[in-house]
């Protein structure tokens, strides 16, 4: 692995280093995370050859120091069209998770030919859902995750701090109500809706209409895994991205 920072954001990349006409694996975390618990799926991914990058998001964990406050969805997606650009990468396979799924649907619904296709991890948030139901759902789910990934997500929330927390969790509420849904019918690129089979924050209705909202959706569920699929069952995950990305339905 190695690390840089490009556009403001602090990157991690796995694999060889971007290269023309080669497709890249961008990585987006969830809600006052960093990329480091995309570090199993990366590595795998990049077992195989690709060239994967995982940036923390402008105002999260080492990119905080990047933004004076908390910036809302559509900021978080142009500051990442911005490191698109710097990087000068082609169309990108984009992976994200939670939250991190609001994020890319508002990159990829303005800036399509960015995008190769998307991975959807866990999205979140649903409309409709209530600041307390969520972190409900949320408290529910830690139970269901390793101890590891509990220690590096409050590792995580404390170096990106309880405000800029919460202005976020503001901010992601806002979009489910007002866009989410909005961006997701403008993406027309073929997409994986994933879940944990015991994820409690994004339910199995929920990740199935996302994948009927897009243009090209297909869902799929991962055993033994919650709404952090991706590090629990990190495996199963790349094997489907790879099914997926080779033109097969996970």
């Amino acid at each position: 692995m190695e690390h840089a920072t490009h556009a403001g954001l602090f990157t991690r990349r796995f694999g060889p280093p971007p290269r023309e006409a080669a497709p890249t694996v961008v990585l987006v975390h969830g809600l006052g995370l960093s990329g480091r618990y995309f570090v199993p799926l990366a590595r795998r991914l990049a077992a195989g050859g690709a060239t994967v990058l995982v940036p923390d998001l402008p105002g999260n964990a080492r990119s905080r120091a990047g933004v004076r406050r908390a910036p809302d969805v559509v900021e978080q997606a142009r500051a990442l069209k911005r490191w698109h650009q710097r990087l000068s990468l082609g169309p990108s396979l984009l992976v994200a998770n939670s939250v991190g799924c609001q994020v890319v649907a508002a990159f990829a619904a303005r800036h399509p030919r960015l995008v190769r296709r998307m991975v959807l991890v866990g999205p979140a948030l649903e409309p409709g859902a209530s600041g307390w139901r969520l972190c409900g759902q949320l408290l529910a789910d830690a139970p269901r995750e390793p101890l590891s990934l509990l220690a590096v997500a409050v590792t995580d929330y404390l170096v990106t701090g309880p405000f800029r927390f919460a202005a976020s969790f503001r901010h992601a509420l806002r979009d489910a109500a007002d866009s989410f849904e909005h961006h997701l019918a403008q993406v027309h690129v073929p997409t994986l809706v994933l879940r944990g089979a015991g994820d409690t924050i994004a339910s199995d209705s929920w990740t199935r209409r996302v994948a009927r909202m897009v243009g090209d959706g297909h869902a799929a569920e991962v055993h033994g895994a919650a709404h952090a699929a991706h590090y629990s069952a990190p495996d199963a995950v790349a094997a489907l991205i790879r099914q997926f990305t080779a033109g097969g339905r996970a």
